[in-house]
């Protein structure tokens, strides 16, 4: 079937959605619009499923979120257990619906359901799936990316993100399923009363805000500390859990960004809800200024992620990036810990491959080993996973990715920006109760350390082309590998698809060590059509570094273009 035939079969169809349906005619006769919505499927991965929400198989509906979940169904009818799922669903456009849609086919299939009476974060999802000993989880959300996407997370019994393997079975499941026609399907009003759908209950819930709460480094000190904060959920699903447990631990002075409080799938006041945009933390920013708050804080839809803005001595805020702040809780946590007598025998703490390598330095300080694994919050959840089976979970005190993800506890396997939130705000409350601040202590961790500087830069590649040019840009990389960066000399490639050589799985990620130190890695996007580069520098102030960074950016953009 063409993907002419395909679009006319949608068109002469039924699809209970009018927005779908005025999609649809409105295209008609349109050659490109019809091929970009038809000519390929949405691909089911690791990560689930992306994508902008219309009409078409390479498009999110509820006919590709049915033809998903079936694909999960099988999956699940294999694996003995629970034959149980739990869903959530952040404040996207059509979260509900898709949400709702999952469960009926889930219930069709014969498979228990929990799900959320309210939209929850990732974490709680996580938390669920384990909570009920499920065998999967399904989180409908898009993350950070713009209004008109929506996605589909797909989660194991571990409360990690489907493995390869895994979403493997469920992809060619997928294949074999009619978008249109394949998938069981009841409703959700008859699979409630069929008993195959039941509401999260409040157990869950406070069990989940028990087990972050625990995870305080200096409990109590918040109380007194008198913490000034305003905070932002970005229009998502962070309001209602953020300020409970904030609340919880005694930090009561919280302002809200107005316009930004209460759900909103449009983010009208933040076109790109991404925690790492200064301009998706502005209102925030502005708040901060009129309020004179010790810290600005900002959690993306789904709440998996928090980004912060610190005060600086002369009044103005300054934005922490994922690294430094995954540098300052590990800092935080080590030593309060060992303050308090509460850190473990042999501690563990975790960092992606492209996160910085001063959590290394900062790690043997404080003689806790540091684990490296591939980009992906999944894989740090492995990490737990592995500590779990070896009766050692306990090491685990702390993971974090470069993106703003961050975890402490093994209670969930995915990155939490509620116990981010926490443990941020305890750190700042911390540093304040002592006459110091997050600023000044960063600024001590570089002068002990090193000035060392992590960006990242991203190269996009939309359309139908986009992922054959980016697959064309990485084979040309190892069949040519650069000989030099900036006059900077490569004196070290590693290619993550050579199992052999680094020891993890196989991954479409190159690094190059130059000759002084530096680091420049490449790696394409899970969940867009991006290529992104990170690079380490190191200088004897952030001049230097920077002078460096920026030079070996300009070297990469042509091999990118």
């Amino acid at each position: 079937m063409t993907y002419k035939d395909e679009y006319t079969r949608w068109l002469n169809a039924d699809l209970l959605d009018v927005d779908l349906n005025t999609e649809l005619r409105n295209i008609q006769g349109d050659e490109e619009a019809v091929k970009d919505r038809f000519a390929v499927a949405l691909k089911f991965g690791t990560a689930g499923l992306r994508g902008t929400l219309g009409a078409g198989t390479n498009r999110m509906n509820i006919w590709v979120v049915r033809q998903a979940t079936q694909g999960v169904a099988d999956w699940v009818k294999t694996q003995g257990g629970t034959q149980s799922v739990a869903i959530s669903y952040d404040s996207r456009l059509k979260g509900w619906n898709f949400a709702r849609d999952a469960a009926g086919v889930l219930a069709a299939n014969g498979i228990h359901v929990y799900i959320y009476d309210e939209l929850m974060p990732v974490p709680a999802l996580s938390f669920a799936t384990r909570f009920y000993k499920c065998n999967a989880g399904i989180m409908i959300t898009a993350s950070h990316n713009p209004a008109q996407y929506n996605g589909y997370k797909a989660y194991g019994p571990d409360g990690c993100q489907m493995t390869d393997d895994a979403a493997a079975v469920v992809y060619a499941s997928i294949q074999k399923t009619d978008v249109l026609t394949g998938a069981k399907y009841m409703s959700f009003a008859e699979a409630v009363s069929k008993g195959l759908v039941e509401f999260v209950s409040n157990e869950c819930k406070e069990a989940l805000y028990t087990e972050i709460e625990k995870r305080q480094v200096r409990p109590g000190l918040c109380r007194t500390a008198g913490l000034k904060l305003v905070y932002s959920p970005l229009n998502g699903t962070g309001l209602v859990p953020v300020t409970r447990v904030l609340k919880d631990i005694g930090i009561s002075d919280i302002t809200i960004v107005p316009e930004q409080e209460y759900p909103n799938g449009y983010f009208t006041t933040c076109s790109y809800p991404n925690p790492e945009q200064k301009a998706a933390l502005q209102k925030g920013l502005d708040l901060a200024v009129k309020t004179g708050a010790d810290l600005m804080l900002a959690t993306d839809p789904d709440a998996d992620r928090v980004g912060i803005a610190m005060r600086c001595p002369d009044g103005s805020y300054e934005l922490v990036t994922g690294n430094e702040m995954g540098v300052l809780l590990l800092d935080y946590i080590c030593a309060g810990r060992i303050e308090k007598g509460t850190m473990p025998k042999n501690p563990v703490a975790v960092e992606s491959i492209v996160s910085t390598p001063l959590a290394g330095k900062v790690a043997e300080h404080y003689g806790v080993e540091l684990r490296h694994t591939l980009t992906g919050f999944k894989w740090i959840g492995d990490q737990i996973a592995k500590l779990e089976a070896a009766g050692e979970v306990d090491r685990f005190i702390f993971g974090f990715e470069e993106s703003y993800g961050y975890l402490a506890g093994p209670y969930v396997r995915d990155k939490d920006a509620v116990i981010g939130s926490m443990l941020i705000c305890e750190m700042a409350a911390y540093y304040r109760s002592i006459g110091s601040s997050i600023k000044q202590r960063l600024e001590e961790i570089y002068k002990e350390y090193g000035r060392y500087l992590n960006q990242v830069d991203s190269f996009e590649f939309p359309g139908l082309s986009g992922m054959d040019k980016m697959a064309g840009i990485m084979a040309g990389l190892r069949k040519d590998a650069p000989k030099e960066f900036a006059g900077h000399k490569v004196v070290k490639v590693t290619d993550y698809e050579d199992t052999a050589s680094t020891g993890l799985p196989k991954a479409n990620v190159l690094r190059y060590d130059l000759e002084d130190g530096a680091v420049v890695i490449v790696r394409p996007s899970g969940t867009e059509p991006k290529i992104k580069t990170y690079f380490t520098t190191k200088g004897k102030d952030l001049a230097e570094a920077q002078a460096e960074k920026d030079a070996l950016a300009e070297a990469i953009k042509p091999i990118l273009a």
